[in-house]
């Protein structure tokens, strides 16, 4: 495989989120964590699970409908627990977005229970959203507060300061900007956010995150994928530069003389992952 980049982001306003996160922790009685179904473990901010400590949690694994449903699966088993729930979801058609608030009175059962035993009849619930950039926090408060409640935007980085939202009568949601960590100390980790956009493209080699990218779709071998640019068995055992090449002259992007323009290429090829055109991947599973 040819070499990792070494991709770090980590802009200003982040700590302040991670300092603002952990101040307001207090005001909720959950926390709804929105990670990208198609890397689960890479998109998952190791920083979150000891900044929420053992407060309850749904998992949200949104754009299930660029994943592999029988990975999803996986990953919903594998990430549920006694304090923990995980849900499938796609937050821009809204799927899976209903079984939310059944599983946050789930998770607060005892704690439900005890206000309405003091004579609470309705007892509110509080949830605090949070998750790296670009995995559709904002578009999944758009869907459930049912209006654009919140900015939405292919590019990560949007959201900047805290802001609460009503759902509906006694369920609130807190929204926190999206928020990596420092240091990425697997160079796999960095990368997989980049193929999904979490990370901006304009501080990368978009050429070598393409590269990066044929390495594993030559390995996991998606139909679409094989399909879309037409490819042979004899093909995908070319290098990945090679293949790059080639899938720029099937498109015809070529500079002058001929030569395939491989930067054209490499944007499109990203472009289609991240709109799920090669076909419905997921490029980690759960160990």
């Amino acid at each position: 495989m040819d070499n990792m980049q070494n991709i770090q982001w980590f802009p200003g306003h982040m700590t302040k989120t991670r300092r603002a996160i952990t101040r307001d922790l207090s005001l909720v009685d959950a926390v709804i964590e929105v990670l990208d179904a198609r890397i689960p473990l890479s998109s998952r901010n190791p920083d979150i699970a000891a900044l929420i400590g053992n407060t309850p949690s749904v998992i949200l694994l949104n754009k299930c409908d660029m994943a592999d449903p029988a990975a999803t699966r996986r990953w919903v088993d594998a990430l549920s627990g006694d304090r923990t729930a995980a849900l499938a979801v796609n937050c821009k058609t809204g799927l899976g977005v209903d079984k939310l608030q059944p599983l946050l009175q789930r998770l607060l059962s005892d704690k439900l229970d005890g206000l309405r035993r003091k004579g609470m009849l309705n007892p509110s619930m509080r949830a605090m959203i949070v998750g790296i950039p670009n995995v559709g926090k904002s578009t999944f408060i758009n869907r459930i507060a049912g209006r654009n409640k919140a900015k939405a935007s292919d590019r990560p980085g949007v959201t900047r300061g805290n802001q609460w939202f009503t759902v509906s009568k006694g369920f609130e949601i807190l929204d926190t900007p999206g928020v990596l960590w420092p240091k990425f100390d697997d160079p796999q980790v960095g990368e997989r956010l980049a193929f999904t956009g979490a990370i901006k493209d304009n501080i990368m080699d978009i050429e070598l995150l393409a590269v990066r990218l044929l390495d594993l779709l030559r390995v996991l071998r998606p139909t679409a994928f094989i399909e879309r640019f037409r490819l042979s068995d004899e093909e995908l055992m070319l290098s990945s530069y090679d293949l790059l090449s080639l899938i720029a002259s099937r498109r015809g992007m070529l500079v002058r003389g001929g030569e395939a323009d491989t930067e054209r290429a490499s944007a499109m090829l990203l472009d289609e992952f991240r709109s799920s055109k090669l076909g419905r991947i997921t490029l980690e599973l759960p160990s």
